[in-house]
């Protein structure tokens, strides 16, 4: 299987069992989901009565004064008592298989292709950190609202890309399926395409 290298005209040889892999909803869903589900902090926190701080004496005896009978000044009904059912720390994040998670990336990257919405360059033209040369090249590519992905860190790109809105770049170390959902399009050179077949294979 061949992709088209947009700016130069040439054609990269890829794999076909990356590109030509089935789309799986399911799967991709699930992949996604837990993403989201770990990037939550789960750091909620709030006191139960016998967090918060006083409390210690029964405020009145138990019989025999006309009031409603009370063990502690911190009882949630009182104020100043504690929370009924006080939220607590807690882990959102969802268990996903290697192997599974390997299959929703695929799954991912061979439907942006059908779609047409992966772009494959050879190199981004940034020898220096300039915005409107950058501008200028998603515009001819068609895509300004799009997941830049290189093999490598580059501080230019990331200069020049900052300012753009909808625009967004990672190496492909970095690359996750919210971000590749997410975007219009995909913008890969070829050595991150080269990467990222290693990757998943």
């Amino acid at each position: 299987m061949e992709l088209q290298v947009a700016n130069n005209g040439g054609g990269l040889k890829v794999s076909p069992e990356l590109f030509e892999t089935e789309f799986n909803e399911a799967l991709v869903h699930q992949v996604v989901t837990a993403y989201l589900a770990g990037a939550r902090a789960g750091t909620k926190a709030q006191k139960n009565r016998s967090d918060v701080r006083g409390g210690g004496r029964k405020p009145w005896r138990q019989k025999g004064t006309g009031r409603a009978r009370a063990g502690t000044i911190r009882s949630p009904i009182w104020r100043g008592g504690g929370k009924t059912f006080a939220a607590v720390p807690r882990d959102f994040s969802q268990k996903v298989n290697r192997k599974m998670y390997r299959a929703g990336m695929r799954s991912i990257v061979a439907e942006l292709q059908r779609q047409e919405r992966l772009v494959v360059v050879k190199e981004f033209a940034t020898t220096e950190p300039k915005t409107k040369a950058l501008a200028s090249e998603l515009a001819a590519l068609d895509a300004l609202k799009a997941l830049l992905v290189t093999a490598e860190a580059n501080d230019n790109l990331n200069l020049a890309a900052r300012n753009i809105p909808h625009v967004s770049v990672c190496t492909i170390g970095d690359i996750n399926p919210l971000d590749l959902v997410a975007h219009e399009k995909v913008v890969m050179t070829v050595d991150a395409v080269k990467k990222i077949e290693e990757m998943l294979a």
